[in-house]
């Protein structure tokens, strides 16, 4: 069996449904705790404007899951019933597959991938990039992330992106999907903004933790902006998908 990780987003709407995926953020861990295949799971929140802020936005949710094999994944999404009101409670949803390529860091102790392929400079590539930052920390990175987020927005081969995270301003995590992997790369070892902070990381220690990850991504399954989302994705759109 190979491992996979899956990314579920689901967008809700009406002070109900936003209030009930809220408390799954905490509550929904009991109902992942004794999934079979399931290796390791969170439950994250995101943040308001683009994607990437210390502003909650309580209408974009994220179910992030590492599976044994898709198999577990697929009886996982047929039948669990947290998975069903997430989807019966979201006005739209998706959900991408992917295999892990690289990784290095830990998230909460653990580091959860295992590496099931290889990247190519002219396929897709998904990233994660988290991190648990000093409470001591805060201001100096929320003042300087802010930019960085924004140098992202019309970037040539980004298709979606999002910030997003456990807890609002102290744990936080970035998802962004990429038309190929050399247009990642020109991002984030050209991009002025992007390579400013990564030497005030190392400069100002940030980080209490951190993790960063690559993905190559082989299926889409689902609606989001209104439309299929394999059509989003093959389009190359610049959307955020926090919107």
């Amino acid at each position: 069996m190979n491992q996979i990780t899956t990314c579920s987003f689901f967008k809700v709407k009406g002070f109900s449904d936003k209030w009930w995926a809220f408390k799954q953020m905490k509550k929904g861990y009991n109902s992942l705790k004794d999934v079979p295949g399931l290796a390791f799971y969170k439950l994250l929140g995101s943040g308001g404007k683009n994607g990437f802020s210390s502003i909650p936005n309580f209408g974009t949710y994220v179910l992030f899951c590492v599976w044994e094999s898709e198999e577990y994944a697929r009886g996982f999404f047929k039948e669990n019933p947290l998975y069903e009101v997430y989807q019966k409670r979201s006005i739209e949803n998706f959900t991408a597959y992917l295999n892990a390529a690289e990784s290095h860091g830990s998230w909460d102790g653990v580091q959860p991938f295992i590496k099931s392929s290889t990247m190519e400079p002219n396929k897709p590539v998904v990233v994660l990039t988290r991190a648990r930052i000093h409470f001591n920390k805060l201001w100096s990175f929320w003042s300087k992330v802010g930019k960085v987020s924004r140098s992202l927005e019309s970037y040539d081969g980004l298709e979606l992106s999002i910030g997003v995270g456990e807890w609002p301003l102290i744990q936080q995590a970035t998802l962004s999907f990429w038309s190929t992997q050399a247009e990642m790369l020109d991002y984030a070892y050209k991009n002025k903004r992007h390579k400013e902070v990564i030497l005030l990381t190392k400069k100002l220690n940030w980080y209490k933790e951190e993790m960063f990850a690559r993905f190559v991504p082989y299926k889409f399954e689902g609606v989001w902006l209104g439309k299929n989302i394999n059509e989003i994705l093959s389009k190359e759109e610049k959307d955020s998908i926090g919107a």
